[in-house]
């Protein structure tokens, strides 16, 4: 008996279960920009993620990377 309630209640998905958090999205969009994105971590995105978190982390990881780059040319050349 105390299987089934342990099964009946890990069945119930939290609101926090159901949406990524920004960071997961934020680590993923990395993983992406690296290629090194897992097919779990592509599937969990499509099915969990918030769009408006995905844009805005691509914008942010953009801007670093044109940042990064800026800085290391800024560097090399004289």
């Amino acid at each position: 008996m105390l299987m089934m309630q342990n099964k009946d209640s890990s069945n119930k998905l939290t609101p926090s279960d159901k949406n990524s958090s920004f960071k997961e999205t934020a680590k993923s969009v990395g993983a992406a920009f690296f290629g090194v994105q897992s097919d779990n971590n592509r599937e969990r995105d499509f099915n969990q993620g918030k769009l408006s978190h995905f844009i805005i982390a691509g914008l942010i990881g953009a801007a670093l990377f044109i940042g990064v780059l800026i800085a290391v040319v800024s560097l090399v050349l004289p």
